[in-house]
């Protein structure tokens, strides 16, 4: 498969639909999630699209404040160093160019990481 940018709506689905099926799955973050998000999956997943969407579009679909539900999750920087991998790894996996580039470095909001 040859790789391209992120460059629509159904892109952001792939990409988030595929990393948080493996943070579910992951042994550290899933339980942690599971715990938060429980049978509310598909309202999370919408509003990640809707987030990058905004973030990598500037098409402004999200509100909201994505670090606040975060900061008050039980995680460390171990923690976020295996998200970090996940994203990263996701990213890469389906695309390359500017766009998922700057999709790899907002990973955080005003410095502070979700």
């Amino acid at each position: 498969m040859m790789k391209r940018d992120i460059e629509n709506l159904d892109d952001i689905k792939l990409m988030v639909n595929t990393f948080y099926g493996r943070i579910q799955k992951n042994e550290i973050l899933g339980p942690i999630f599971e715990e938060r998000v429980g049978g509310r999956w598909e309202q999370h997943l919408e509003k990640m699209y809707r987030f990058w969407q905004t973030i990598l579009f500037d098409e402004h679909t999200y509100s909201g404040a994505p670090f606040p539900p975060h900061a008050r999750m039980p995680i460390d920087e171990s923690h976020f160093i295996i998200w970090v991998q996940n994203w990263i790894r996701t990213v890469d996996e389906f695309f390359t160019g500017p766009i998922s580039e700057e999709a790899k470095k907002k990973r955080d909001i005003n410095g502070r990481y979700f």
